[in-house]
């Protein structure tokens, strides 16, 4: 009798396994994009940073628009909205912001997509 109570354990740990990897699985994708808009951000802000460097030491405002465009991936620069804006005195703030529109790659969810921003500002120096 104990052999068979050992036999049907057995059985339903593998049962209960198998309708347990779906969702590991859902859960391991959904930690990716988590991840893969994590790093949208971060590249993101760091080409705002660039171009509000450049908008603090040149006047043209594209100089600027141009620098975040080279800081970015060429398929997110493509899709990516930017503004810039400079004040003609010294020493007040050029703002440069950008946003993205991250979509993201979910078999439940084919449609979702959020936007992503990030803004820099530093003081213009001419």
């Amino acid at each position: 009798m104990g052999g068979r109570q050992v036999l049907r354990d057995k059985g339903s740990s593998t049962v209960e396994f198998f309708l347990i990897i779906p969702l590991l699985f859902i859960v391991l994708i959904a930690g990716l994009q988590v991840v893969a808009a994590a790093r949208v951000k971060v590249e993101l802000h760091g080409a705002v940073r660039e171009g509000a460097r450049v908008a603090a030491t040149t006047p043209d405002p594209s100089r600027a628009v141009d620098a975040v465009v080279a800081a970015l991936d060429p398929d997110m620069a493509a899709t990516t909205r930017i503004s810039v804006t400079r004040p003609a005195t010294p020493g007040q703030p050029a703002i440069v912001s950008a946003r993205y529109l991250h979509h993201v790659d979910l078999l439940v969810f084919p449609d979702l997509a959020f936007e992503i921003s990030a803004s820099a500002s530093m003081r213009t120096e001419k």
